[in-house]
């Protein structure tokens, strides 16, 4: 399986969503909520691009440590394993963040979202640019040499 195009543009992708949140958040924050608006809107975007790319990243470490076989304990095991460890993070830098005076919540929140959905969009744009067949590689019948005949044909 060979998707690491498209993991990189994915990637790329997300952190150039991150950049857009960050400055459009910063300022929307800034005219709702001032300073503290401001920084939430940033935090929240660098907290939104750690996870995105902690997410491909760790995708394609789990396919270099299992030799591109997707099929395997390990690879599950190193997907799961980072979204667990995402999820501890999240949890705590929320528990951190919850009582800051810096921090407008409402902003935090809103700009958590557009990061999310923007990063569903980046990663579906970035599935649909791609050119990843469904399937392995195969031979079908007539495409190589070593194509086993038909039943009940000369092929």
């Amino acid at each position: 399986m060979k998707n690491a195009p498209v993991l990189t543009r994915a990637l790329v992708f997300g952190g150039m969503l991150a950049l857009a949140v960050a400055i459009v958040g910063s300022v929307i924050g800034y005219l709702v909520a001032g300073v503290p608006g401001l920084l939430s809107a940033l935090v929240g975007a660098v907290l939104a691009a750690v996870f995105m790319g902690l997410t491909t990243l760790s995708i394609l470490f789990a396919q270099r440590a299992t030799a591109g076989d997707p099929s395997t304990g390990r690879y599950f095991g190193i997907i799961v394993g980072v979204w667990a460890l995402k999820f501890l993070v999240f949890v705590g830098a929320l528990v951190l963040l919850r009582d800051q005076p810096w921090l407008n919540p409402l902003v935090f929140l809103l700009t958590l979202i557009a990061a999310v959905i923007g990063s569903l969009v980046v990663d579906a744009i970035a599935m649909l640019g791609a050119r990843v067949p469904y399937v392995g590689d195969i031979d079908l019948p007539g495409q190589s040499a070593s194509a086993q005949t038909l039943p009940g044909t000369d092929r």
